[in-house]
């Protein structure tokens, strides 16, 4: 077994063995959806969302794929696809990274702090910019 598969087998049995439901897809190691609780703290807190993830054959030396399955209002989302519009994952990756980070961290961490200057959903960004109570009351909706 190579060392990348090796590592995308552990963080994967890292994740499962948290607090986090996990389906695998298809037989492989390679794609899987985590049901993920909105933070405490945050705007959506109490909601579950599914996020599908994909891991590149380079994984951990290349970030994973990572998208809402179901609908999430919010700036840094894609409303349509649910793609996501993090650094961390996109641009500044690391392989120190791990997937537990992602769940743990990462996503907690953009939806408690939405970037509305870098949107991939310009109506949320607007809204949120323009009319922050009613920004808040659509992402509750």
């Amino acid at each position: 077994m190579s060392s990348p598969s090796k590592r995308r087998e552990m963080d994967l049995m890292k994740l499962m063995m948290s607090d986090y439901k996990v389906e695998m897809v298809n037989d492989g190691m390679q794609e899987f959806v985590v049901d993920f609780h909105g933070p405490k703290d945050s705007l959506y807190q109490g909601g579950v969302w599914r996020i599908r993830v994909e891991l590149p054959d380079a994984y951990p030396y290349k970030s994973p794929s990572i998208g809402f399955m179901n609908k999430i209002y919010h700036p840094n989302v894609d409303e349509m696809s649910g793609s996501v519009c993090l650094d961390v994952i996109n641009q500044t990756w690391s392989p120190m990274f791990d997937l537990v980070n992602v769940f743990d961290v990462f996503l907690p961490q953009l939806l408690l702090y939405p970037n509305p200057s870098d949107p991939l959903n310009g109506e949320a960004a607007a809204l949120m910019m323009r009319d922050k109570s009613s920004y808040e009351v659509r992402v509750k909706g």
